[in-house]
């Protein structure tokens, strides 16, 4: 009788017997069978277990690297979130440890004689830092001006008499300060009437005689504002940050009541009395060849959402002239606003890495020069998160800064400033470029150092044009500062009432601003140009840039130069 074997005896039993061949077939497809039937005994045994095992297993591993992400972003954002909000908020760079200040990356992938011109910009930076003489002075007690009126109070020592003979005095000057003081300027016109002999014929052709002195041009003839109400109103909201409200407490506390709907009425009133110089702040503005270009949120208050959203004012600045202006389109940050703002421009422009721009690359006439004050603050953000990266990315900027304190410290003009960046900058930057290149696969993807290398690397070609004109800056900082009152302002009148009142304080801040970058008093430049301004908008053949603060004259100067 045949009996079962197992598979290595039925090989055997193969070979020894291989002219059975019937009793082979026989076999193994008896060994078939019963291996097909122990598999299905195992399987309902399984019941499906070690696959639902593999797709658990599966499972798990998903989640565990989807929360170690998350774990991750959160670390990260903590991170940047301490560091915001609780360290200094400052991009000056310092390493921990001078000894590390080190280069010791592969990846830069440069050659021979470009590692060569590399090293001898360097060197040079380095050696004029170090022998660079200290110029910073100590500070001094600056005398109080001479125009101050004087009260003077004489202390005399105890027991003086006769025997006293007085060798001299000590004096000693406190600044004092004294509020505000609101007055009335009463202006009277006499009525005067030609003496002559009257009769009642002509008594009705004598009253016809009777003459008064003209009233003067008023800002706002059909209010009691005068002048320098006005411009100590808009002073106050847009330079110096103080609410209406909180101007007209102070008001009160001088037994001066004012409603405030009374004053947001002259407030509308003075801004369409400066609207046209506005514009023609604008035209000046964009008949530069190299403006800057930024933006920065205002809260609006939108009626239909019944709260304050988010909108966006615009800043343009003429570096050369130092003159800007705010432009608010109903509180949009899109494209359409720039394709608007920047339609018939031709020069440079120079902005931060925000993607609306890229359209004006292909525009002709435009060229596009980038921020490095950006791009250093994205890596400081990545300290953190990979200091050896970042420190080397801190340092090759921090070096094309230095050539800039070059140039500056020896007064270097233009022409003079473009061949010295041409000569020392342009190789650290044509090295960095390159790191950057190499080195983003190794930072993370998600990362703080990725993103900033990516940012750097995407936007490199307008970071390096600045050196192409000594006249170009190295960063955005000029239009930054210029947006810094709005920032300080947003925190004290928190809003805008609608789109009408975001016109008009981008306006306010666009000529006070102007004032600010020419060394302007806005004290006395908006009282003069209140007063003036209603003549020139009645009369087109006066140019109103003649009121700009980078022109302003008042009416004594201009005698002045006639005479």
């Amino acid at each position: 009788m045949f009996c079962y074997l197992q598979p290595r005896n039925a090989q055997a039993f193969a070979v020894d017997n291989y002219q059975d061949k019937d009793s082979l077939i026989e076999a193994l497809l008896q060994e078939r069978d019963e291996m097909y039937l122990e598999l299905s005994r195992l399987r309902e045994i399984d019941n499906g277990s070690l696959e639902r095992a593999e797709k658990k297993n599966e499972r798990y591993e998903a989640l565990l690297k989807e929360k170690d992400d998350k774990i991750k972003q959160l670390i990260d954002q903590l991170s940047w979130y301490r560091r915001k909000f609780w360290n200094p908020r400052s991009e000056k760079y310092i390493p921990e440890d001078p000894n590390q200040c080190k280069i010791d990356f592969d990846g830069l992938d440069v050659l021979p004689e470009e590692e060569e011109v590399i090293k001898e910009a360097e060197k040079e930076i380095i050696t004029y830092e170090r022998e660079k003489p200290n110029t910073k002075k100590k500070p001094v007690r600056l005398p109080l001006p001479d125009h101050l009126r004087r009260e003077e109070e004489i202390i005399e020592p105890d027991g003086i008499d006769e025997r006293w003979v007085k060798i001299g005095e000590e004096i000693t000057e406190i600044l004092e300060h004294k509020p505000g003081e609101l007055f009335v300027r009463k202006i009277i016109r006499p009525k005067y009437v030609l003496k002559t002999d009257t009769t009642e014929e002509d008594t009705e052709e004598s009253t016809e005689k009777i003459i008064i002195g003209a009233l003067p041009m008023l800002p706002l003839p059909r209010s009691n504002a005068g002048p320098s109400l006005l411009a100590e109103l808009l002073i106050g909201k847009y330079m110096h940050h103080l609410p209406f409200h909180r101007q007209l407490a102070i008001f009160k506390q001088s037994g001066v009541s004012i409603p405030a709907s009374t004053v947001n009425g002259w407030f509308k009133g003075s801004s369409d009395l400066l609207r046209a110089l506005y514009h023609r702040l604008r035209e000046l503005v964009m008949e530069t060849d190299y403006i800057q270009v930024d933006e920065s949120t205002v809260p609006v208050i939108d009626n239909k959402k019944q709260r304050a959203a988010k909108s966006y004012l615009w800043v343009v600045r003429s570096v050369m002239d130092n003159l800007m202006f705010f432009h608010y389109d109903q509180g949009s940050r899109a494209q359409r606003v720039v394709i608007d703002l920047l339609r018939d421009y031709q020069g440079a422009v120079q902005t931060d890495g925000y993607d609306v721009y890229r359209i004006y690359e292909q525009k002709k006439g435009v060229l596009l020069l980038g921020c490095w004050a950006h791009a250093r603050r994205k890596f400081t953000e990545a300290l953190k998160e990979d200091k050896a990266g970042a420190e080397y990315a801190l340092k090759q900027i921090g070096m094309i800064y230095k050539v800039e304190d070059m140039a500056s410290d020896q007064e270097m003009d233009y022409q003079q400033r473009s061949e010295l960046r041409k000569r020392l900058a342009y190789p650290i930057l044509r090295a960095f470029e390159k790191w950057l290149e190499q080195y983003y696969p190794k930072a993370l993807k998600n990362g703080r150092m990725g993103s900033a290398v990516k940012y750097t690397y995407n936007i490199f070609h307008r970071l390096s044009r600045y050196h192409l004109d000594g006249r170009y800056q190295i960063d955005n900082n000029g239009v930054e500062n210029a947006i810094r009152p709005l920032a300080l302002g947003r925190k004290n009148f928190l809003f805008c009432g609608n789109h009408d009142a975001a016109e008009n304080m981008a306006m306010m801040y666009s000529l006070l601003g102007c004032c600010k970058a020419n060394e302007v008093n806005p004290r006395e430049w908006l009282i003069d140009v209140l007063s003036r301004i209603p003549e020139y908008n009645n009369d087109y053949s006066k140019d109103l840039a003649e009121l700009l603060p980078h022109r302003w004259n008042t009416p004594e100067k201009l005698q002045k130069k006639t005479e």
